[in-house]
């Protein structure tokens, strides 16, 4: 099997985003990027479970390496994210494990062919595909895919 999927960062889904970046940070063993937030606007074509979202959503952001691994931390503040529907139901936890690879809709084509449902699908800064897919029966973690950026 062909697969050209490359490991991108780690999404760990938390309640607080100032007490966990507090608490990386007293390790030592981390840097934080500045904060970012995800909302309606930083995405077109946004839908969850399947239909086009119409209701507002806001996350707060903070990316952080730690050795070779990327983080991504997410806390939700508003609306019915698949990310509030993860912390409320698993608590604090890794969330989903991202890939990059060079055609989203093509793999996304791919896993739906094999019963696998797709939460989350968007386009992110106007240029970069994103799917999210339900795989929790496997660990409990989503499976994600982004577009590959080309330079």
């Amino acid at each position: 099997m062909e697969n050209n999927w490359e490991f991108h960062h780690i999404e760990i889904v938390v309640r607080d985003i100032d007490k966990t970046v507090k608490r990386y940070q007293s390790l030592g063993i981390v840097e934080f990027s500045p904060e970012f937030t995800l909302d309606n606007n930083s995405f077109i074509n946004l839908k969850m479970w399947g239909k086009p979202v119409d209701f507002n959503f806001k996350l707060r952001g903070r990316e952080a390496q730690m050795g070779p691994v990327h983080l991504e931390f997410l806390q939700p503040v508003e609306g019915k994210t698949p990310n509030r529907e993860f912390l409320d139901s698993s608590g604090e936890s890794l969330m989903s494990i991202f890939y990059a690879v060079d055609d989203v809709a093509k793999e996304t084509d791919k896993l739906v062919k094999k019963g696998i449902k797709v939460i989350f699908s968007g386009i992110h800064q106007q240029t970069i595909s994103v799917a999210m897919f339900e795989t929790r029966e496997v660990c409990n973690v989503f499976i994600g895919l982004q577009q590959r950026r080309t330079a």
